[in-house]
């Protein structure tokens, strides 16, 4: 086994002292537990670190990998210029880490100039480097893409280690949640304490089947920076027995800080996942949502519409749809039509599904190498009815369209996060550009959702 070892680390830039001053006294633990975490790696006799940091380069669709022969940047957004890092290297582990990506389908994105190393990377260094640990590295930034295709990028680091015969630690830079407490970054989520909790449970099991299995939206609402890095650690000890070791956990400041070491202890084929992540499995998809995908597949690699010669009757009428994209939890397009524009729901949900992943103003466009990743939906309008009482309106059941002259805003029903009829209007107001004093027109509607 050429990874020879690994850790999760936070990093807050108030535990480096030059930053945080007397705060940084606060999270005493921690500094101490990366201290402690870079004898330890130390002891595994490494020749090179591969380092995955949140806070670097991001992408929806590839991991970016630094090929430059060296990398520097300070803390000086964060008033510590003075605390500054030059890392060299490793280039031919680069290289072989970039091939064996792509041979796992795992698209990449090398970054030859320009990149300076962000704080994911030094705040953490700072200490690892005082535990002694000072290598040649390679670094990866971060991609938001399905959790298979994450884990996959970590078996890539086992096999280009092997490959290259370099005993390599892999460190993954990320905090667990940022919602432990009101005073959090985030605000305080039940979801936020139980998020950290489990990780600590995965970590000291050393799970990653239960890692891969997390819903993405609850890890979205715990708020984390964490998940994705540590879902590439474990891939990097694919097949293996693991040893692992909880070497501290506190959260002053509402942001759950973890520290633990994983260790490879003898070759387990039985735990090997990459056979059931080749090709990760989606559950049968409804007929609407396989027109959406195919219509996304045919636009961004032919540059054509998809053209459905026959149409199922139950789909020949016409309504209103709304075409979602989400992607490791998170929204990555939806776009729709209250009315209908197209002469059947077949035709509405291609030319919407075309939209939303290219035209959502908010979002780039979505790039061929993402279209596995995607999770669709398909929701189909029932004619809107009005409304005069807020009773009756119930966000599970029920759209909601409030209009002002020509300004018109639309939220669909059942959306994480919105649990009252009051915060349903508000957000549909503020689509609109309404304000709250400004008399509306309300109407309600159903839907029906295909997955």
């Amino acid at each position: 086994m050429w990874v020879v070892a690994g850790g999760l680390v936070p990093h807050p830039p108030i535990m480096i002292p030059e930053v945080g001053g007397v705060e940084a006294r606060r999270v005493r633990r921690t500094q101490e537990a990366i201290q402690e975490l870079g004898h330890r790696l130390c002891a595994a006799k490494p020749e090179a670190m591969v380092m995955i940091s949140p806070h670097g380069p991001a992408l929806w669709e590839a991991i970016p990998l630094v090929l430059q022969p060296s990398a520097e940047g300070d803390l000086g957004h964060f008033g510590a210029p003075e605390v500054r890092f030059s890392l060299s290297t490793n280039q031919e582990l680069a290289r072989c880490l970039q091939e064996e990506a792509e041979a796992l389908e795992v698209p990449i994105n090398p970054i030859r100039s320009g990149y300076r190393l962000d704080h994911g990377v030094i705040a953490p260094l700072y200490w690892l480097r005082r535990g002694g640990l000072d290598l040649p590295v390679v670094l990866c930034g971060m991609g938001f893409m399905a959790w298979p295709r994450l884990y996959r990028f970590g078996v890539a680091i086992q096999r280009a280690a092997e490959r290259c015969r370099v005993r390599v630690v892999v460190v993954a830079s990320g905090d667990l949640s940022h919602r432990l407490s009101p005073d959090a970054p985030y605000g305080y989520d039940p979801a936020g304490p139980q998020f950290d909790a489990r990780i600590q449970a995965i970590v000291e099991e050393a799970d990653a089947r239960a890692l891969l299995q997390i819903d993405p939206v609850w890890a979205e609402r715990a708020g984390e920076c964490g998940l994705r890095p540590l879902l590439i650690l474990f891939g990097a000890f694919d097949g293996y027995r693991l040893r692992t070791r909880l070497l501290s956990y506190e959260a002053p400041f509402g942001v759950g800080y973890l520290v633990a070491q994983l260790e490879p202890e003898g070759e387990a084929p039985e735990r090997s996942l990459l056979s059931e992540l080749a090709w990760p499995p989606r559950r049968q998809e409804s007929y609407l949502v396989q027109v959406a995908r195919e219509a996304i597949k045919t636009y961004l690699t032919r540059g054509e519409k998809l053209r459905v010669t026959e149409v199922p009757p139950e789909f020949n009428r016409r309504a209103g749809v709304f075409v979602s994209l989400k992607k490791a939890g998170m929204l990555r397009g939806c776009i729709g039509t209250v009315e209908p524009a197209r002469s059947n729901l077949v035709e509405e949900v291609i030319e919407n599904a075309i939209s939303a992943a290219t035209r959502d103003p908010r979002f780039d466009s979505v790039e061929p190498e993402e279209i596995e990743d995607l999770t669709i939906s398909v929701d189909v309008l029932e004619e809107p009815e009005p409304v005069t009482d807020l009773s009756e309106l119930d966000p599970k059941q029920y759209g909601v369209i409030v209009a002002r002259g020509s300004r018109r805003g639309l939220l669909l029903p059942d959306i994480e996060g919105v649990e009252t009829a009051e915060q349903q209007l508000a957000i549909a107001r503020g689509k609109a550009g309404i304000e709250d004093h400004e008399p509306v027109k309300i109407y309600r509607f159903r839907v029906t959702r295909y997955h």
